[in-house]
């Protein structure tokens, strides 16, 4: 278990519970722990901005293309945010 302990608090104010082995870095698990915050942006984005909430289909393939397409969407749009801009050439 691991906890998040902000200055001035009379206690910690997060607390994380893993399964991981026992000899993983404290860094490494720290890391870990704090993905969750990337992880809920990009599936609010998924399902807001990419309209995967609209989904609506009865089949395994009814579901596969829609979340297909909106995975690629996705990347896109992250590649795009991440990538630095190259100046055009006059």
């Amino acid at each position: 278990m691991i906890a998040q302990w902000s200055e001035g608090e009379d206690e910690p104010v997060k607390y994380w519970i893993s399964n991981l082995p026992a000899d993983i870095p404290a860094r490494e698990l720290v890391r870990l722990a704090k993905l969750r915050r990337p992880i809920e942006h990009d599936y609010r984005e998924l399902k807001t901005t990419l309209a995967l909430d609209h989904f609506e289909g009865p089949s395994f393939t009814g579901w596969h293309r829609p979340v297909t397409l909106v995975t690629a969407a996705q990347l896109f749009l992250t590649e795009q945010r991440t990538c630095p801009r190259v100046p055009a050439k006059a």
